[in-house]
């Protein structure tokens, strides 16, 4: 008898045929499903195409760094370095954040709540403390002293708006800072603004019925990526030397993508939840808090922050030899219902599949059966979250309805956006992927796998997406339209940009000796493994 897996955990016998049968059957799907990937590619294309004739007649340039706001292009560590020798006053530079804000925001709608007069108060106090003089001990505790930072609004910020992007909670404040931001006070650094996220940071782009949408700053006809996207788009406009963002599935791995940054997701577990996303910081989550940034040197600092006590556990300092790293990549997403990886992001990772193979041994294909389920595997780790989707959308009051939402929705009544939605149909509509048949084959990839891609499409117009797939990555240097490397000093995100701009995003589960230097002009998803 033969027996057909169907992916979803369904499983159906058959009377076996012949050998001759079986191969023909064998090869007929094979071609079908190659026919399939290849017709969704262009229907992706041609989807990513319509929307764009009408986003890009609304396509609106930033106004490019003012001369006097320069020290912004520098890297956070830089910054807070010439802080601490007094060769730039705190007070002045979170003026210049302020001042960029201002002039960028009205195009980016990143920004959803501010305390700049507080922040211009704490760095007088910082600078007369400087001025009087601080102890060695005490500034080594404190590496961002006098340094402004904004955090995605799913952070709570004393007194700053914690909406979570959801109509139910469009007036609450937070009473008291999330465990990050906290820890990020700790080091000397300054809360500046919060900044949007699409409804409980649930969506691959920035949007909600409470704020609006966050544009991409290269083009702002162009998505942000999700849910980091108000702070990747501040990040890129050069409005902000530190970016707080948090991960579940690409939050952060995917808005520096879009927004040609470098992003870091560490390890699930090693950072607290508390206070973020309303979450207790007890919960077992595939969360982690990190940071877009675009200079790699500041994503190891910065990591030890918000690690604290678990920073030793990581070695973080300990120096990678990219040539002892073996490197093995994927080049289709495998699934049926996630979108192929588009032509010019295959060209980008023929680029730095070539320029790994120059650097070290080896760049191989990974090939695991489980790369053809990833999208029900995805669905399926998603139950394991501690929250509720439809709670949390009334703030705890009740329990939003998938159907009736939906009903609400084609009548212009619903309070939420369509990306909620359809969030609510496939909690409680959809049917469950089999949890034992899910469970084993996530186990035998874990045994076997650290990394799928960041995402499979170029920064798309609005509207127009693909499914995503992420998990934790080691390295992965990736190339978008719109994007360009974060290392490489260059005016901010202004005017038209070049068409194959190189971007990159670095997520590291060990960091090594970075140094601010420009990443090699390559792309790509790739797996490394010490």
């Amino acid at each position: 008898m033969c027996t057909t897996n169907h992916g979803d955990g369904r499983i159906s016998h058959s009377v076996p045929g012949s050998k001759t049968c079986n191969i023909i059957r064998g090869i007929a799907f094979n071609m079908i499903k190659h026919a399939f990937l290849v017709f969704r590619t262009y229907l992706d294309l041609f989807i990513d195409y319509i929307f764009s004739l009408y986003w890009e007649a609304k396509r609106t340039p930033l106004p490019n760094l003012e001369k006097k706001h320069i020290i912004l292009k520098d890297d956070a560590v830089t910054i807070a370095a010439k802080i601490r020798n007094r060769q730039l006053k705190s007070e002045d530079l979170v003026q210049m954040c302020i001042e960029r804000i201002k002039i960028v925001n009205p195009i980016l709608n990143a920004v959803t709540d501010e305390r700049f007069e507080e922040a211009l108060e704490e760095a007088r106090e910082i600078d007369r403390m400087l001025d009087e003089g601080l102890s060695e001990e005490y500034l080594k505790k404190k590496p961002f002293l006098g340094v402004p930072f904004t955090a995605k609004e799913s952070h709570a910020v004393k007194g700053l708006l914690h909406t979570l992007g959801i109509k139910a909670r469009a007036h609450v404040r937070a009473h008291e800072d999330a465990e990050c931001v906290r820890l990020m006070r700790a080091a000397g650094a300054l809360p500046l603004a919060v900044t949007n996220v699409p409804e409980i940071n649930k969506w691959c782009e920035t949007r909600n019925m409470v704020f609006g949408q966050t544009n991409n700053p290269y083009h702002t006809g162009r998505t942000t990526g999700g849910s980091s996207g108000g702070e990747a788009a501040l990040m890129a406009a050069m409005a902000t030397p530190i970016s707080l963002c948090s991960d579940i599935g690409g939050s952060t791995r995917m808005p520096a993508f879009y927004c040609g940054l470098f992003g870091i997701n560490p390890t699930a577990g090693y950072t607290s939840l508390k206070g973020s996303a309303l979450r207790s910081g007890k919960d077992d989550t595939m969360a982690s808090i990190g940071f877009v940034s675009r200079h790699t040197c500041d994503l190891a600092a910065l990591t030890k922050v918000i690690l604290a006590d678990k920073a030793a556990e990581l070695d973080l300092d300990r120096p990678v030899d990219l040539k002892t790293i073996k490197y093995y990549y994927l080049d289709t997403a495998q699934d049926l219902r996630v979108s192929p990886i588009q032509p010019e992001l295959r060209e980008a990772m023929d680029k730095v599949i070539s320029q790994l193979s120059e650097e070290a041994s080896s760049a191989r294909r990974y090939q695991h059966a489980g790369l053809d389920h990833m999208y029900a595997l995805w669905r399926h780790a998603m139950t394991r979250e501690a929250d509720v989707f439809g709670r949390l959308l009334t703030n705890n009051q009740g329990e939003a309805s998938a159907v009736l939402e939906l009903l609400k929705k084609l009548t212009g009544q619903s309070d939420y956006t369509w990306a909620a939605v359809l969030k609510l149909l496939d909690d409680q509509v959809l049917p469950r992927v089999n949890a034992d048949w899910a469970d084993r084959l996530t186990a035998a990839l874990r045994e076997d796998l650290l990394t799928l891609p960041v995402t499979v499409v170029r920064a798309s117009a609005m509207e127009a997406r693909g499914r995503r797939g992420g998990d934790e990555a080691h390295v992965a240097f990736q190339d978008s339209r719109y994007g360009r490397c974060a290392a490489v000093r260059e005016r901010p995100a202004a005017g038209a940009l070049p068409r194959r701009a190189a971007a990159a995003t670095l997520q590291l589960r060990l960091l090594g000796d970075l140094q601010c230097t420009q990443v090699p002009r390559c792309a790509g998803t790739v797996r490394a493994e010490q």
